[in-house]
């Protein structure tokens, strides 16, 4: 093997990882040796002006993306280092691609379609290196820093799009439409037997016509691994209390600001990919390999039927104006009634390991969490003498079955109906928000001139996060929608909503949905009282009110007497009457963005 192809990792047994410089050189390597096959392409530059890097590989006769369209050529893609810390996508990429690449057989997956590899996503955070950035992971000995120079984390960033890596990103994929994205990772916290878990969607949420391709992608993928040796896990090993293995694992349905919740709304298929970060480096790394190989061999084997079944979805999108989707899930479960608080199974040897657990299509609502044995370690539970708290230690010597409760049932936490035509976006916001739809792909186009029957949501509950989460102060809003009943300003422009990412759409657009822009707080001004009265005058004004409308006075002294908190609140008390009066603010607490 030429030392030029050789990565950092494979040089110092596993010890150590490279640095963007080292991306950079395999990179330009893979595309001197093997130049009809791969391209290296800067798609980007971070937020210290550093360039992001991905390469294209193929043996289809192109590596131009809108000719791999037209050509229908399925694109797997392979996102690492989105976390920098977890670093065994960065080098089991290189590791796998040269593998591909050497291959160059009549049954070469290459042939059959493009493979777009990101090696280091979080591009600065790479270069943000230290040997404790990853002290719940074992080796390599020094690696990057999990957020971005602006200190986002960019696992949360797919929907609002805040960091430039992000939008970069969503440009590559919007360039390359890739079929698959398998976002490469490594766990933090517990210690088990499984050494890698797989949870792929749409399978829980998106087109539902997706959903059996999606099931047999994950199994046929686990069932590979599993031959190879490893124990992998069909869900991310969450456990429903915070270090107590007791307690079992709890199914989460991830929302669009993750890799995991985003491509589903795209239409497309993706796999989170977690390796245990207490295993060896260099299991890890091989463990990832075999994942990608495994991709890449069904990816060139069902891709065709795939890109049929995911272009009949996007078909399907541009129909949804005027129907209900799901915005939010949660997993919905009874504890068993004889489970107790220390459920861990008895059994030190042997069992079979919950590495695949389907129970997505007979599942009912609201059931007893099923019980699965799981392959665990013996553990210890005893109160910490540092914190006071519940603490957990592990035996990793001593295999354990655990009998837990796994609570794989879904249910929907909220809906919301699609706008028959689409969303209005009013020139007041276009410049903070048009650009965003852009780099999603979402095609904006000027409203026609003559706009009929614009709805408007009124929030009656606002809360704003009490701290930033991801840089911004975000805002839970529930109202309804209603007519709007005044013009709104020239030059508004309209998102329609017959394209194929309808789905994206409508969990960026819709209020109430939960990484929706308002969620994330772009309009929190509106959620602002700007006009304020001397107690004086709202005093008068109240008085006017009241002796205008007597039914106000049966409601008020209603009021008065059922809710102790607005009888002692005498600024609530005042603006009960206010309300009422054409001096109230009638733009207070609605969005911004209307429909059509």
């Amino acid at each position: 093997m030429r030392s030029e192809l050789l990565t950092l990792a494979e040089l110092t047994g596993f010890q150590e990882t490279g640095r963007t410089d080292e991306v950079d050189r395999l990179c330009a390597a893979m595309q001197a040796v093997w130049p009809d096959a791969v391209r290296s392409i800067e798609f980007g530059r971070s937020a210290e002006g550093r360039p992001m890097r991905a390469i294209i590989v193929s043996r289809t006769g192109t590596l131009d993306p809108r000719e791999l369209q037209e050509r229908r050529v399925p694109v797997l893609m392979l996102q690492a280092g989105i976390h920098p810390g977890e670093s065994d996508g960065k080098d089991a990429g290189f590791i796998a691609l040269r593998e591909l690449l050497d291959a160059n057989t009549s049954v070469d997956p290459l042939r059959r379609q493009a493979v777009l590899f990101v090696p280091a996503f979080n591009t600065d955070g790479h270069e943000r290196v230290g040997r404790w950035n990853r002290p719940n992971q074992n080796g390599p000995q020094i690696t990057g820093w999990r957020a971005t120079a602006q200190n986002l984390n960019l696992n949360r960033d797919y929907a609002k799009a805040d960091a430039p890596e992000m939008r970069a990103l969503l440009a590559l994929v919007t360039s390359f439409d890739p079929l698959i994205c398998a976002d490469l990772h490594v766990t933090d916290g517990a210690d088990f037997e499984p050494d890698i878990s797989l949870q792929v969607e749409p399978i829980n949420q998106g087109d539902p016509k997706l959903h059996a391709s999606a099931r047999e992608l994950r199994g046929r993928l686990i069932e590979r691994l599993a031959r190879q040796g490893a124990l992998p896990l069909a869900f991310y090993p969450d456990f429903a209390e915070t270090d107590n293995p007791a307690s079992g694992f709890v199914l989460t349905v991830y929302s669009p600001r993750f890799s995991t919740g985003y491509f589903p709304q795209r239409n497309r298929f993706t796999v989170l990919v977690e390796t245990h970060s207490w295993k060896p480096y260099a299991r890890r790394v091989q463990i990832t390999v075999n994942t990608i190989m495994g991709l890449a061999e069904l990816t060139a084997e069902r891709g065709g039927a795939w890109l049929a079944e995911v272009s009949a979805a996007d078909n399907a999108a541009c129909t949804l104006g005027g129907s209900k989707l799901d915005l939010d899930y949660r997993s919905s479960w009874r504890e068993p009634a004889a489970a107790g608080k220390e459920a861990a199974a008895a059994s030190s040897e042997g069992g079979a390991n919950a590495d695949f657990v389907d129970t997505d299509a007979d599942a009912d609502a609201g059931a007893d969490a099923e019980r699965i044995d799981f392959r665990g370690y013996a553990y210890t539970r005893r109160p910490s003498d540092i914190s006071g708290a519940q603490v957990t230690a592990y035996d990793p010597g001593t295999p354990q079955i655990w009998r837990v409760p796994y609570r794989s049932r879904i249910e929907p936490t909220l809906s919301g109906q699609a706008p028959r035509r689409g969303y209005i976006v009013p020139r007041a916001y276009a410049d903070e928000i048009v650009p965003r739809l852009e780099c999603h792909g979402i095609a904006v186009e000027p409203a026609p001139s003559s706009l009929v029957q614009l709805e408007q949501f009124r929030a009656r509950r606002v809360a704003f996060s009490s701290r930033p989460f991801e840089g911004r102060m975000r805002a839970t809003l529930s109202g309804a929608w209603e007519t709007l009943h005044r013009e709104i300003a020239a030059g508004p422009l309209l998102v329609p909503i017959a394209q194929p990412l309808a789905r994206l759409i409508v969990a960026l657009l819709e209020p109430e949905a939960p990484d929706s822009f308002a969620a994330w707080g772009f309009f929190n001004a509106c959620f602002e009282q700007k006009e304020h009265l001397e107690p004086y005058v709202a005093e008068q004004i109240a008085r006017s009110v009241l002796t205008a409308d007597p039914k106000l006075r049966h409601a008020f002294d209603a009021r008065l007497a059922q809710d102790a908190a607005f009888r002692a609140d005498p600024v609530a008390r005042l603006e009960f009457f206010c309300r009422h009066h054409p001096s109230w603010d009638e733009r207070l607490n609605c969005y911004p963005i209307y429909r059509v």
